[in-house]
């Protein structure tokens, strides 16, 4: 019962992980480096991660600066920005890109809050799967009599507790990303 438990906590994890992930590549108002952890540029013909033929830095609060290791990839680059649903404006120097990060307009904050409230909303309904599956396996468990009646009632009470934790912490990261991306 307890590897059932334990395994279903890992897996819960790996949805908060997840949702963070997601979190941290969604555009609020201000600049950060994880906003190009998705994008791909075209590396001789090989679709490779931003991050891994450029240094991404974050000088001032609004402004990005991409310096390609190889100055032959700066039009690629551009083009992988340009194509990306960032719809930020690069400005290719010849040696570096600078993209200035312009402040959100209200309508695509409120667009982007109903974005993080969907993803939250699928991590929410991924963690309520891992639970089912969970009770699941218990329910197996005691039909082979590996537990008993009550281990079963006592394991799903603690899945439950579990759950609800994890699902509180889905709702505390929705409340911080809505915050920083309501503010002006």
């Amino acid at each position: 019962m307890k590897s059932v438990i334990s395994s279903m906590e890992e897996r819960m994890q790996k949805s908060i992980t997840a949702l963070e992930n997601e979190y941290n590549t969604l555009r609020s108002g201000r600049a950060s480096t994880a906003l190009f952890d998705k994008i791909k540029v075209d590396y001789y013909g090989q679709e490779t991660p931003l991050s891994q033929v450029a240094s991404i830095s974050v000088p001032e609060a609004r402004l990005v600066v991409i310096q390609p290791w190889d100055k032959s990839l700066l039009a690629p680059i551009e083009r992988a920005l340009l194509k990306s649903e960032l719809s930020l404006n690069p400005n290719n120097d010849g040696k570096l890109i600078r993209i200035n990060i312009p402040p959100l307009t209200e309508e695509r904050r409120k667009e982007l809050v109903k974005l993080a409230k969907n993803i939250a909303e699928n991590s929410r309904v991924a963690v309520r799967n891992i639970r089912r599956d969970a009770i699941d396996e218990l329910k197996k468990l005691e039909k082979q009599k590996t537990i008993t009646e009550d281990d079963l009632k006592q394991g799903q009470d603690s899945i439950q507790k579990i759950t609800d934790t994890f699902v509180s912490e889905i709702n505390i990261l929705l409340d911080k990303k809505e915050q920083e991306i309501m503010e002006v």
